[in-house]
């Protein structure tokens, strides 16, 4: 298996569907995208500046009702250029772009979500198992960004918490995750629970080893700073 390896903290003048964009700040980073034509979506509370000219309103999504009950998110909300605007989170680690192209999806750990281009399809699914829903540190929903057909593009942002690193599996190839540990992968990429029993040694019978074991092929990444958050985990 190939090792992970760190991903570039800094993006400038960066073009891709449709919009133009800047990472900058090494220790909480700021996400700066350049709007025209392509309106991008967001959580609401992770807006920092914009430009006046931006107009900003609410995005639809299916399932809203499950997700209000659910502690994710109710509210995702749209900018709509031309203009400038920028995003960051509360909290120290790496902001970082994925490129999507039509057939291609990935599957984000809730709470990483940061921004995304209007053309991305986002849905969600559950994390079904008491396994994943009370141990394992996965929470109770993964986020799903896709490209839908008609589109050839687009960007979603996420964060993560610490630093990020990446590793792309082969065929068969797999790695073991601190459940809090992971942020996105891709759709082909086959995730599952495990657990260890520590059977020997000073804390024999009083716990266990729980991690997420990743099969390849495809993309995943890390971060350095795993963060479990009460209302998903």
């Amino acid at each position: 298996m190939p090792v992970p390896t760190l991903l570039r903290t800094a993006a400038l003048n960066e073009t891709y569907s449709g919009v133009t964009y800047h990472i900058e700040g090494e220790l909480v980073p700021v996400l700066q995208v350049e709007l025209s034509s392509m309106p991008v979506y967001f959580e609401h509370h992770i807006l920092l500046w914009k430009d006046p000219a931006v107009n900003i309103g609410l995005k639809s999504f299916k399932g809203t009702f499950k997700r209000m009950i659910s502690g994710l998110p109710l509210f995702i909300t749209e900018a709509h250029g031309p203009g400038r605007i920028a995003f960051s989170r509360d909290g120290p680690g790496h902001v970082f772009a994925i490129h999507l192209q039509q057939g291609r999806g990935i599957d984000v750990r809730e709470h990483q979500f940061l921004a995304a281009t209007g053309n991305v399809d986002y849905s969600f699914r559950r994390v079904k198992g008491v396994a994943n829903m009370l141990l394992s540190g996965t929470g109770f929903f993964i986020d799903t960004f896709a490209i839908p057909p008609g589109h050839n593009e687009g960007v979603v942002w996420l964060h993560g918490f610490g630093n990020v690193f990446e590793v792309t599996l082969g065929q068969g190839e797999q790695i073991d995750i601190e459940p809090g540990g992971w942020i996105y992968k891709d759709a082909s990429v086959n995730m599952e629970t495990k657990f260890q029993k520590l059977s020997t040694g000073l804390f024999a019978s009083g716990g266990q080893f729980v991690w997420n074991r990743f099969t390849g092929p495809g993309r995943i990444a890390l971060q350095s700073m795993a963060m479990l958050v009460e209302s998903g985990e």
